[in-house]
């Protein structure tokens, strides 16, 4: 008599995940147990405790520590979370700051170095800005929560310029005091949907930027992916290649949902036609999962994180991802 194997996966609620929450989508062999959560609780537990299976993993801190040798998780290249990041450069108006080049000497608060927004926005600021980490002034705290720290031990020794604020203090406070020049976060800050003077963005037409971007670079950046436990993919050799066939199908799922005319799956009136315009852009898989669909994103985060100083060197598809996903049967 079989058992099915008791699997936990944690992972944020989003709609290309659905068909594994509510069973529509099968793992084989496994009994699902699906926490759904948001990233940074999953991240803090899992880079801290190790707490579950399966689970959604910021893309920054595991190279960090698969790079030391010291991560408890191997890869399935399954990219439940990817923005483009133009978005995400808040500043001061009256400082001045017109272009990314005008961040050179500024002081720049984010909620975390090792974040996987900030290295794709630094990565961003150099390669199409000519701007280096080194060129600006970094501070890192609790965004809206007073004493955050970097979820896992952060040793900088490339020169670059990175003070923790006040532990009883926050970004955002310190941002509408005049304290801090600029914001790069993944979440607006509140100041900014409050409208408060003098705070805005350094792209406000951030959606043509993004889409000039992706026209040069053919990069929609990568921000998470998920992880299962080595012991647990060591144990079951079958269990790596089978999750990641079934975050495909939920994937397949929600890219058919969100073009369902018929009654709306999403609280938006042209959800189709916004559908549409990122087919028409990016291709009808425009949301790739895979090491090779999406290799040149991988070598660049990869080059980010060491050119960064995160990684302790310059990681390859191999330390990353479980072997069994490089490849997938096809009929």
């Amino acid at each position: 008599m079989t058992h099915d194997i008791p699997i936990t996966i944690a992972c944020g609620n989003y709609d290309r995940v659905a068909g594994i929450r509510d069973g529509r989508v099968q793992v084989e062999g496994c009994d699902i147990t699906f926490l759904p959560m948001e990233p940074e609780e999953v991240f803090f537990r899992a880079f801290r405790y190790s707490e579950f299976d399966v689970c959604e993993l910021s893309f920054s801190s595991y190279m960090m520590v698969t790079s030391r040798g010291e991560s408890p998780f191997i890869g399935i290249p399954a990219f439940v979370s990817r923005v483009f990041r133009h978005s995400g450069f808040y500043i001061r108006t009256d400082r001045g700051i017109k272009t990314p080049q005008d961040l050179r000497g500024k002081l720049v608060g984010l909620p975390e170095y090792q974040m996987t927004a900030p290295v794709w926005m630094r990565g961003i600021l150099k390669d199409e800005y000519g701007v280096d980490a080194k060129d600006i002034h970094w501070r890192n705290g609790g965004q809206e929560e007073a004493g955050r720290d970097e979820r896992t031990p952060l040793e900088l020794t490339n020169g670059v310029d990175l003070q923790s604020i006040p532990k009883d203090k926050t970004l955002v406070e310190l941002f509408e005091a005049g304290e801090l020049d600029a914001l790069m976060t993944a979440r607006a800050p509140s100041s900014f949907v409050e409208g408060k003077p003098n705070i805005g963005r350094l792209f406000p037409d951030y959606r043509e930027v993004e889409k000039a971007y992706y026209k040069k670079t053919k990069m929609f950046p990568i921000m998470h992916l998920i992880g299962i436990r080595k012991e647990l993919a060591e144990k079951y050799p079958w269990l790596p290649g089978s999750l990641y066939k079934a975050f495909l199908a939920a994937k397949e799922i929600a890219l058919r949902e969100v073009r369902e005319m018929a009654a709306l799956n999403v609280t938006l009136p042209w959800v189709e036609a916004e559908a549409l315009e990122s087919i028409a852009l990016m291709g009808k898989d425009y949301w790739r999962y895979g090491i090779q669909e999406c290799a040149h994103e991988i070598e660049a985060i990869t080059r980010y994180s060491y050119d960064q100083g995160l990684s302790e060197r310059k990681l390859s598809p191999e330390d990353l991802f479980a072997a069994s996903t490089f490849e997938i049967s096809k009929i």
